[in-house]
């Protein structure tokens, strides 16, 4: 095999190396620079190379990004799945694959349409491509918006960019970096270096802005119960009671709380078997001047079912009556957990597939916040606080606090929770507003208007975080504009970089 015969085999290999590294800037490990570092070498990977080998890189890259990055997947399915071994690591490495079509998609469209070293390739026509396919990322099949550059940075000093841009926009920021940076190497040019100095220097303004602040008069007291009940247990018909009676027992020491939040499908029954329990549940939080805001399924008349959040006690509906109380119920639904793709097609293949409740029908897009003790929350169900749009809009000039239940027990004790909770982080950053999360076994926390942890109790046991949370007044510009300033410099930039390159050529 000659030189250059080698060299093109290492590529795909230093590549798949480089994405795998990458997820070490992501929770927990949390080497932010890594995620910068990561896209320059992989743009000096792509160098000369033509549309079909640096697809192959791009590819390359996406497995071991998405191979470290995500494979915390497998826990649920060889857990609950009811799969064969080799059947659940068949469904784990389409997952992967299918993931890593999209840089493979980047790098065939740079290298087809900017195949040399320049500006337009790395300064302008790289950043926003990148950007475009993460956009498409998580959208396509409803969307898989993870692992996103940006959400490694909620520690690094390029945060700052979070509340104005969003993480797409912290995401650009790093690319355009890396890309400058590479185009130096590359052409020996000095000026590409004046880019990253300038976003430092943006970066560093920005960081002094206020954007919101506190009302330091009102503050709601909160109390996260976190169950920790065993996901295999969570289901069985014995267990109901007894995961009932927990919850309710933690929540009976609190009732000087505020609010007292249980998890997603805390109780594990459909809502509609235990209207008598709910109701005394919402008499006893009234009488103790307080609410509790609980995750339930609920099924209709119809046979629809919902993966709803309730609130009960002190509210502006009044007394609890099923399906009329406040409510909301989840619109993004996770693929394979809570809706089957090509249900006709799988649901015979394997029990996963064909799991009681795996068919959920949607919310709407936008519902109303939830109401609960003069407390307005802006709710998110699990894997939705990683759709920041639809975040955003659930957001108004009443809202006091970003609510997140989740249930992440599904994944063990790997990096997939961990890496949930810095996307929740991610969204209290971007619009300004605390952030409470509670979990049937963690990560349960909440955070300030920064995205910062204020507070947090230890995964994997039973426990009530207690938290007094100050709201905030004001607004983000990126709760005003959302993503429209990208949009508009996408469109734009990749204008410029068109006419650059046909006029060069």
């Amino acid at each position: 095999m000659n030189h250059s015969k080698l060299l093109t085999f290492k590529r795909p290999l230093l590549a798949a190396f480089v994405g795998a590294s990458t997820t070490l800037a992501f929770a927990p490990f949390s080497i932010w620079p890594l995620a910068i570092i990561s896209p320059l070498l992989f743009f000096l990977l792509l160098n000369k190379q033509s549309t079909k080998k640096a697809a192959y890189i791009g590819f390359a890259w996406g497995l071991g990004l998405f191979g470290s990055g995500v494979s915390w997947v497998h826990v649920s399915i060889d857990n609950f799945g009811g799969m064969p071994k080799v059947a659940g690591l068949f469904l784990m490495l389409s997952l992967i694959s299918y993931l890593s079509l999209f840089p493979a998609l980047f790098a065939g469209l740079l290298n087809r349409f900017f195949p040399t070293a320049s500006y337009s390739r790395l300064v302008l026509a790289a950043p926003i491509l990148w950007l475009v396919i993460d956009w498409l990322r998580g959208w396509l099949f409803t969307g898989f918006p993870w692992l996103w550059l940006g959400y490694s940075q909620i520690n690094s000093p390029l945060a700052a960019f979070g509340p104005v841009l969003g993480v797409e926009g912290i995401t650009l920021m790093m690319v355009l970096s890396a890309g400058s940076v590479a185009l130096t190497l590359l052409t020996k040019q000095r000026l590409p270096l004046m880019l990253p100095i300038v976003i430092a220097l943006s970066n560093w303004g920005l960081m002094s802005q206020t954007w919101v602040t506190p009302i330091k008069e009102r503050t709601t007291e909160f109390a996260l119960i976190q169950g920790n009940i065993p996901q295999e247990l969570k289901w069985i018909p014995s267990q109901r009671w007894p995961t009932i009676m927990k919850y309710t027992d933690l929540s009976r020491e609190n009732w000087d709380a505020d609010l007292i939040i249980w998890p997603e499908a805390a109780i594990p029954a459909l809502e509609d078997e235990i209207p008598s329990f709910l109701n005394n549940l919402d008499n006893a939080a009234r009488m103790n001047n307080s609410a509790i805001i609980t995750g339930i399924i609920d099924q209709k008349d119809n046979g629809e079912y919902f993966n709803n959040i309730i609130a009960l006690g002190i509210n502006q509906d009044g007394e609890y009556l099923y399906q009329d109380k406040s409510r909301y119920s989840k619109h993004h639904l996770l693929p394979f957990g809570e809706f089957v793709p090509f249900e006709d097609l799988l649901r015979p293949l394997a029990p996963l597939f064909n799991l009681p409740m795996s068919s959920f029908s949607r919310g709407d897009f936008v519902q109303p916040n939830l109401d609960a003790n003069n407390t307005q929350l802006a709710p998110a169900l699990c894997y939705e606080v990683a759709f920041s749009e639809q975040v955003r809009q659930s957001i108004n000039e009443q809202t006091d606090f970003i609510l997140t239940l989740s249930n992440d027990a599904w994944f063990g004790d790997s990096i997939g929770p961990l890496q949930h909770m810095e996307i929740a982080q991610m969204r209290a950053l971007e619009l300004g507003k605390p952030l409470i999360r509670s979990t049937n076994n963690g990560v349960t926390a909440i955070t300030d208007h920064f995205g910062k942890i204020t507070a947090q109790i230890p995964q994997f046991e039973t426990a009530v975080l207690r938290g007094s949370v100050t709201p905030t007044n004001g607004m983000t510009p990126y709760r005003q504009y959302g993503s429209w300033p990208l949009y508009i410099f996408a469109i734009l930039g990749l204008v410029v970089a068109i006419v650059r390159q046909r006029t060069k050529q």
